[in-house]
Parts: structure tokens; C-alpha cells; sequence
């Protein structure tokens, strides 16, 4: 799901990864909204939001939602910064670790009490700006996961290509990718749903939820991983 990459890397992967991540950010979006009434996996809307305090002289405000801008540049920066530091020495484990911070970052957010909610916030929205990050990186910009205008855009257009693309392959294609996109909606909505139903009863401990599947796609890789070794020494001495 992760460790793929390139030509190495296939129309299922991406698609495995773009339902599971999905899946967290609609968790974490949903609970960031609920909890704090901040909107955690993206940050087009708090541009316009920073743009109107600003121009309302609401300085201190507006210095909240440039923090906001910040902590998912931060999150991507850190994300891809991590990356490119282990790929070098150990290319399997390059994934691993943003994932394993970013699991870290959610379990601190399901766990500790935050007495400013702006710092709830600016956690969640670090967090998914290293999810965006990795997931752009693993599948080569193909996936996003975190925010959903793109997608609807890309939806939009490729539902409009079915009309003049009439050849088995380029249909073939292209209904491929609208199913991709079709799964991140999906599951970005089942995770917006069924968090916010858990959030009624366990507040913020869904956030465990969402890291809870980020530990089994590690588990699923990581047992992968050695299934392909052991066939692959199996194969060798035969």
C-alpha cells in the first residue's frame, strides 16, 4: 500500500491507500469541527477566514488562522522532509515514520486536555497535512486524501470525458479513475459519518479509531513485506 512506488506501484495500491486515508480524514475532519468547530483536513477556508479578520483590524484573530495555515505547511514540510531523509539509507521505511508521528500526533489528541482549543486544532490540522503529504508523495500526486474540492473538480471532468471517449482502452482508463475518486468520496463520507455518530459517545477518543486503522495498513505492509520474501526464497530454491 505504501512501499510501492513507481512503475512498481499499482491501480490497486492507489486504491487501497485512498480508502483507508480517506477514511482517517473524515474522522479527524468531522472531530475537529465537533470539537474545536475548526475544519482540520484543509485550509482553503481558513484563507477567506484569515482575509476577513485581517481586514477587520481583528489582528489577533487572524494571527489564529495564519497559525492554522501554518501548522499544515508544517505538517507537509515535516512529512516530506522525514521522507527523503530515510529513503536514503532505508527506502522500505521511508513511509513509516510520518505515519508513526502522525499516529502519535492522534493518540496525543484523544488523550490530552487542551485548555486552548486553537491548540487541539493546529495538532489535527499538522497531522493531515503529513497524511497529504506522504500519500501525495507514495502515489505520486495521483491520490489525495485530505481535502475533497480537487476531487470533485477531476470527477467532474472525467464524468464529461465518458461522453466523447469511446475506445475500450480510454474507457477502460478512465472508469478506473472515476472509481478512485468515487472511493475517497465514499470513504472521506463514511469516516465524516460514522465519527461523527462515535463522537457523541466517546468524544475525542474516535481520534483512536482513525489511528487504529493508520496501525493496521502499517501491520498489512509490514506482513506483506515478508510474504513476499518467503515466496520469494521459496521460488529461489526451487
Amino acid at each position: 500500500m505504501f512501499r510501492h512506488k513507481g512503475k512498481r506501484r499499482s491501480y490497486g495500491h492507489n486504491l487501497r491507500l485512498a480508502s483507508l486515508l480517506s477514511f482517517v480524514a473524515g474522522i479527524v475532519n468531522i472531530v475537529g469541527l465537533l470539537s474545536v468547530n475548526v475544519l482540520t483536513t484543509n485550509v482553503t477556508g481558513h484563507f477567506a477566514f484569515f482575509s476577513r479578520t485581517f481586514v477587520s483590524e481583528e489582528f489577533s484573530s487572524a494571527a489564529i488562522y495564519l497559525l492554522f495555515l501554518v501548522s499544515f505547511l508544517a505538517g507537509a514540510f515535516c512529512s516530506n522532509l522525514i521522507s527523503e531523509t530515510i529513503v536514503r539509507k532505508r527506502e522500505n521505511l521511508s513511509y513509516v515514520v510520518p505515519i508513526l508521528l502522525e499516529i502519535i500526533l492522534l493518540i496525543t489528541a484523544a488523550t490530552l486536555h487542551f485548555n486552548q482549543p486553537d491548540v487541539l486544532a493546529c495538532i489535527l490540522l499538522f497531522a493531515m497535512g503529513l497524511q497529504n503529504a506522504l500519500v501525495t508523495r507514495v502515489s505520486q500526486s495521483v491520490v489525495r486524501t485530505t481535502h475533497l474540492t480537487g476531487i470533485f473538480t477531476d470527477l467532474g471532468i472525467e464524468l464529461s470525458q465518458l461522453l466523447f471517449y469511446k475506445t475500450a482502452n480510454e474507457n477502460f482508463t478512465l472508469k478506473r479513475s472515476i472509481y478512485l475518486k468515487l472511493a475517497i468520496i465514499v470513504c472521506f463520507f463514511t469516516g465524516g459519518i460514522a465519527g461523527g455518530f462515535a463522537y457523541y459517545y466517546l468524544k475525542l477518543k474516535v481520534l483512536f479509531i482513525a489511528s487504529s486503522a493508520l496501525i493496521l495498513a502499517l501491520v498489512y505492509d509490514y506482513i506483506l513485506l515478508k510474504f513476499y520474501v518467503i515466496k520469494r526464497k521459496v521460488l529461489q530454491r526451487h
